[in-house]
């Protein structure tokens, strides 16, 4: 069977927009329009929607303004705070230093395509401190792929039974990131927690979704629950109940072999961030226990997955569709 087929849709300086045009459904639109200063300007993906049109991710919520559907971030850098609003500073909790939130922009686009079955964003970013120096650039690649409905009159996508209607399937997103640092002295990547707060990782890739998925589900490929965070394993998934219909999603978050998360091939390890309450949010961070150090025109190179999918997934689902998508 062919992929259902993918269009896009670019509002120039504003937007892009991939369409499953089976359905009509907006699976993506790529924001990259310069915001608010204090919010660390920087593109980003909002909103993401699975193939049953329901919304996974969220936006300006009014506890974090800075959150942004899915973002590449970087909380501590150097002393900026390319994250936004306030930052962590140790024995003095989350200050407001405008002065140190930096930003990263849009210069251009490599490639902007979509065939039968397959759409990718080609951009080229830079990243600059808070009064402009420019200290590193960007090439990033969004890649949409693998967009499977589900079977008419089975639920295999949709524990809750939408399957039968054939509202149910999913879609995985590919983020490339290759920052180089354009500094004569060491970038040094970190986050809260290698600045003194406990827990607090986040850093790098960040998801932030909607307020109807506190409290829901994480799995690993062994555990279970918020007790992940600060774990390593190549896969971390987050399911919640939507509201305005019946029914669950699932996302699921994985690292590529070459990212190398556990550090064992002598590159940083990676720990995830991960948190249901009292919001939901993953992020593979790369600087969650230790700062990752980036030499003068060295690059750190990043690939990450995720699916969206219709229904609440268990381990064993997602272990199946895992292996039925290799890397």
């Amino acid at each position: 069977m062919s992929s259902p087929a993918l269009r896009v849709t670019h509002v120039l300086g504003d937007r892009i927009t991939v369409t499953e045009e089976r359905r009509g459904v907006d699976l993506i639109s790529y924001v990259y329009r310069p915001e608010a200063a204090w919010e660390a300007p920087k593109p980003y993906a909002h909103p993401l929607r699975t193939l049953a049109d329901n919304v996974v991710t969220d936006y300006r919520p009014n506890d974090h303004r800075w959150h942004k559907g899915l973002q590449m971030t970087a909380s501590h850098l150097s002393g900026q705070n390319l994250w936004g609003g306030h930052t962590y500073v140790h024995g003095q909790d989350y200050q407001p230093l405008p002065e140190r939130v930096g930003s990263m922009a849009h210069l251009g686009f490599d490639e902007v395509a979509a065939d039968a079955g397959h759409a990718v964003i080609a951009e080229r970013l830079s990243w600059h401190h808070h009064d402009g120096t420019y200290w590193a650039d960007e090439r990033r690649r969004i890649e949409l792929h693998d967009v499977e409905h589900a079977a008419p009159g089975t639920d295999r996508a949709d524990d809750d039974g939408a399957g039968a209607a054939d509202t149910g399937g999913s879609w995985t997103l590919t983020w490339s990131s290759a920052i180089t640092n354009r500094r004569d002295e060491p970038l040094r990547f970190g986050s809260p927690t290698t600045h003194g707060r406990e827990a607090a990782g986040y850093t790098g890739l960040f998801w932030r979704g909607p307020r109807a998925f506190r409290g829901g589900r994480i799995l690993g490929p062994d555990g279970e629950g918020p007790g992940l965070m600060g774990t390593q394993a190549p896969w971390l998934a987050y399911g919640g109940e939507l509201d305005g219909v019946d029914g669950h999603a699932t996302l699921i978050f994985r690292h590529a072999p070459e990212n190398d998360h556990t550090g064992a091939r002598g590159t940083h390890p990676a720990h995830w961030f991960v948190r249901n309450e009292p919001f939901a949010a993953v992020a593979p961070s790369y600087a969650f226990h230790q700062e990752l150090v980036l030499a003068p025109g060295d690059t750190l190179s990043r690939r990450y997955r995720v699916t969206v999918a219709d229904g609440e997934w268990d381990r064993e689902r997602i272990a199946e569709y895992l292996a039925e998508h290799p890397w």
